[in-house]
């Protein structure tokens, strides 16, 4: 039998795109498994979700740390605690530290909404609308010490309308991103993704998109 990646996932918030991941797991989609969801808000519903499916949660919260890369360094101790092979980041609101970039190095993705290296950073839907930006959308990158400036893995792109509000745009970005973050995760699981210097290449990434809606073109089924 095929050895299945194993997941961290760090959460913050909801947690829609772990279940998006869930999903594609559970429907034989994403040849992954998911080890643990580690979140630093003991609150976030991401935990519910992760219980529901009977997957291992931990809580670390950095107010119980001195510094941020004592925090890390527990997060990091925990993922290889559970032997995670690649992390992923699924609305997790802090800044990752070299500490734990350095004993990941680019095992970490994250994805960001909106088309990198445009509006980094928090509210990316919110600057493209206060821009008069005519697309967005959203990025998957590996995550390096900067602020959403890591490699760029996939990108898919959504029209700005006159009538979007930060919300619509967002729930628009959203539905995206459940589809790109999987795909994503699966070139990685299958060893399909080599970077040079900060340049990311799918090997063999399939056909064309003529639509120019994803970049590279999406391989799996949507759901």
């Amino acid at each position: 039998m095929e050895k299945k990646l194993s997941l961290g996932v760090l959460v913050s918030g909801s947690g829609s795109n772990l279940q998006s991941i869930i999903d594609h797991i559970e429907q034989d989609r994403l040849n992954a498994a998911i080890a643990v969801v580690i979140s630093n808000n003991p609150h976030a519903y991401a935990l519910t979700r992760a219980e529901k499916h009977h997957i291992p949660t931990a809580v670390i919260t950095h107010e119980t740390f001195s510094s941020r890369e004592e925090f890390d360094r527990a997060i990091a101790d925990t993922l290889d605690a559970y032997a995670v092979d690649l992390a992923v980041m699924a609305g997790f609101m802090r800044i990752l530290s070299p500490h734990i970039l350095n004993r990941f190095p680019q095992r970490i993705m994250n994805i960001h909404p909106a088309l990198l290296p445009s509006f980094p950073g928090l509210h990316g839907q919110r600057q493209a609308l206060e821009y008069g930006a005519r697309f967005s959308g959203c990025t998957v990158h590996f995550v390096d010490a900067g602020i959403d400036s890591g490699p760029i893995i996939i990108q898919a792109v959504v029209p700005v309308l006159e009538t979007d509000t930060e919300d619509t745009l967002s729930a628009r970005i959203l539905r995206e991103e459940h589809r790109i973050y999987p795909q994503a995760i699966q070139w990685y699981a299958e060893g399909r993704i080599q970077v040079h210097n900060r340049q990311v290449k799918i090997i063999a990434g399939g056909i064309p998109d003529t639509d120019g809606h994803h970049n590279p073109p999406l391989t799996m089924t949507s759901l």
